[in-house]
């Protein structure tokens, strides 16, 4: 059977026959199992093999029925013979005029489609991480429509002249993609995605891109080039409007897409024009179906359930998004209910102003609901609070533009900018609850310095690498640990090393705003860490101490066990400035240090004369479980306002291991995070991803901000 991977097969057989090894060991092995294990050597245009038989290199021509089709030349023509792989095209296209096709045609409105997407992307852009495309979506609504029409994927053969429908259980897509080759020439080649009904649309999208990396990359094997069933094309890539591709033998199916683009007779009109009279951007979807096995009618209907599930129908994009951990609702299609009265309804659009302002308190309030926060795994939530359409708004409405807040730098956006706004300051790797904080001011400062930047802050490439070597510090040292000292009684931070990269951009603050000293008070947990690389103690003295020799200036020639101790140390920043840090000594894994903290942080402000109690920073540490639970904590945080223990505001870090000694998160506490006891002083709570060190160093950064 001729197809169009047969083609690319055979150039790739021509290169082996002139250089063995001009060509990947996987298909060697393949060519020496298909044709043996002879030795091969093209010379001027003929193939010599160790028999001693001679065979004409581009025999494979002569066989093709082409004589039929004689063109006569006239005076001025020349004549070019072609290569293999065209050849074997040109007799892939003769071999296809035997098959009798049909094509249908379906244009379908891609609003939905093209909103969906463009939330999967704009959170996908926020975490870094992999792009959807048109294509992934469209050839994932394929084989969603094969589960409900199995029989699109079957094909024709005949047995003894007899036709047989050839039932197949997989469906194998293929994707066709054009290559640019180093010589110039493009190269159609069809990757196939092999038992696609089996996977979660990510495992799809991961598939699809190792499949296109392969075909540009010219790492392609024979096994992915195999079998395909039905094949997805996109010259509307391109711009081509509609297309009817060759149906080539044992395939079911061709599908191609067209450009996507307004109606013709829509495309001069204003977008604001387009989005009042609710006209949407097209997308024409041809079906090119084997006419002997499958009817007009079948088609119709396959392309007809096509057109539902890109409109959102049947759970299409839910399934997506929860594939994708998309936290949100998808955008769904529905018809426009603007203007109750008439198109320019004005009581409807204050209504939907109102609305507008209720959705906006709605992400400052809970956005941290759908916040990217969870490292160990993603919950998804549905609050109706946070969902557009809880308000009445609309796919169409997304065009349209409302009233936002006054201190936005465009305070009239479309609600589709407005809901971005809102998603990417208050849902990506950062969370944070503040809106209970009584005083304005401050609720104000955190609002615009949040949405203003979208709660995305760009590091350097010197930053980045900052922030990888703290990283890499912290890591090592406790590997280093673990493998030198078997045995040794310590408490890893293995997990939480981001938190050195928290300690770091706080005491970098810290310097470069000239504070006398922070203070730290924390439990056993990352103690050593701590100690190696944010308070500066030498490793030297440190592995002497794993070793057993005691300082002998210590009290008594004594020493405490090491995830007691404490230290002194002084912290230099890039630009040069110093600020001294303490970890303070804390003979008990209980909260009990965090008082003693207080108390030295206040004790320090008094004896420099620090009567706006900014020079000194306490910052403690706590588990999640203690800080909910511990009720020392809660004591500590209700006397931090009053006069006589006050120190100018504390930074606490909860390091989240989301389980307690002996209980899980749903035994341990009645609040929705360790966190809420914190609410009573009006402390802003910030929550972010250990797993991003990038976020975990601006939610430093704005703690820092904020105390001072």
């Amino acid at each position: 059977m001729i197809n169009l991977n047969s083609a690319f097969e055979d150039e790739l057989y021509f290169m082996y026959l002139r250089d063995p090894d001009s060509v990947e060991k996987e298909w060697r092995d393949y060519f020496e199992k298909v044709h043996g294990k002879s030795v091969f050597v093209l010379e001027n245009g003929f193939a010599k093999v160790t028999s001693g038989a001679v065979v004409e290199a581009n025999e494979a021509k002569s066989n093709m029925p082409f004589n039929q089709f004689q063109y006569k030349l006239k005076n001025n023509d020349r004549t070019e013979p072609i290569g293999s792989y065209q050849s074997q095209i040109a007799g892939m296209m003769q071999e296809s005029i035997a098959i009798p096709t049909a094509t249908s045609f379906r244009t379908i409105p891609v609003k939905a489609l093209d909103e969906n997407k463009r939330i999967i992307n704009r959170y996908h852009q926020k975490l870094k991480k992999q792009r959807i495309s048109f294509t992934h979506i469209l050839s994932w609504s394929v084989v969603k429509a094969h589960k409900k029409f199995p029989f699109m994927n079957d094909t024709i053969t005949f047995q003894n002249g007899i036709p047989y429908r050839v039932k197949r259980d997989s469906l194998n897509i293929g994707l066709a993609v054009d290559v640019n080759r180093p010589d110039g020439t493009r190269l159609m080649m069809i990757p196939c995605i092999k038992n696609a009904e089996k996977l979660t649309f990510w495992e799809f999208v991961n598939e699809f891109e190792k499949l296109i990396e392969k075909a540009r990359t010219d790492t392609i094997s024979y096994e992915d080039l195999s079998d395909a069933t039905i094949t997805l094309t996109n010259p509307g890539m391109i711009g081509t409007t509609a297309s009817i591709p060759r149906l080539f033998s044992g395939q079911s199916m061709v599908i191609a897409s067209g450009s996507i683009d307004y109606p013709p007779e829509f495309q001069a009109v204003r977008p604001d024009t387009l989005s009042t009279f609710a006209i949407s951007k097209v997308v024409q979807i041809t079906n090119t179906y084997d006419h002997r096995i499958i009817q007009g009618a079948e088609s119709a209907e396959y392309l007809n359930y096509i057109n539902r599930l890109l409109l959102g129908y049947d759970q299409f994009y839910e399934q997506i998004f929860y594939s994708l951990n998309i936290p949100f609702e998808p955008v769904k299609w529905a018809k426009d209910v603007s203007g109750k009265m008439s198109m320019f309804d004005p009581v409807d659009d204050i209504e939907k102003g109102a609305h507008v302002m209720l959705m906006i308190n709605a992400y400052r309030v809970r956005g941290h609901l759908l916040a990217n926060i969870n490292p160990l795994g993603f919950e998804n939530y549905y609050f109706p609070e946070l969902d557009p359409a809880y308000y009445g708004f609309t796919i169409w409405d997304l065009d349209r533009v409302f009233h936002a807040d006054d201190t936005w730098d465009n305070n009239n956006p479309t609600l589709r900018e407005i809901i971005e706004i809102l998603r990417e300051t208050y849902c990506g790797s950062i969370g944070i609850e503040f809106m209970h904080i009584q005083n304005p001011e401050k609720k104000d400062w955190i609002k615009r310095k949040l949405e203003m930047s979208r709660s995305t802050f760009e590091y350097s490439k010197e930053e980045k690498l900052r922030i990888f070597k703290k990283l890499a510090e912290a890591d090592q040292f406790e590997n280093f640990l673990h493998t030198k000292f078997v045995g040794s009684k310590r408490f890893s931070l293995e997990g939480g090393e981001a938190f050195i990269v928290l300690m770091d951009k706080i005491l970098e603050h810290s310097a470069d705003n000239h504070l006398h000293t922070v203070v730290v008070g924390m439990a056993h947990r990352g103690r050593l860490n701590v100690l190696a690389h944010t308070v500066g103690k030498s490793y030297i003295k440190m592995f002497k101490e794993f070793e057993g020799e005691i300082d002998p200036e210590s009290f008594q020639g004594s020493g405490d066990v090491k995830y007691h101790l404490g230290e002194k140390g002084v912290y230099n920043s890039h630009k040069n400035n110093k600020v001294n840090v303490m970890l303070a000594p804390n003979p008990s894994h209980l909260e009990l240090v965090d008082p003693v903290v207080e108390g030295m942080a206040r004790a320090l402000e008094n004896e420099i004369n620090d009567k706006t109690y900014s020079k000194v920073i306490p910052v403690l540490v706590h588990g999640d479980a203690a800080f909910s639970g511990q009720g020392i904590v809660a004591e500590t945080l209700n006397l931090s306002q009053l006069d006589g223990y006050k120190t100018g505001g504390t930074i606490h870090v909860v390091i989240n291991n989301q389980i307690g000694f002996t209980t899980t998160i749903e035994s341990s506490r009645s609040t929705v995070y360790a966190t809420d006891i914190s609410k009573m002083i009006q402390a802003p709570i910030i929550h972010v991803n250990g797993n991003d060190p990038e976020a975990v160093r601006t939610a430093a950064s704005l703690a820092a901000d904020y105390r001072a």
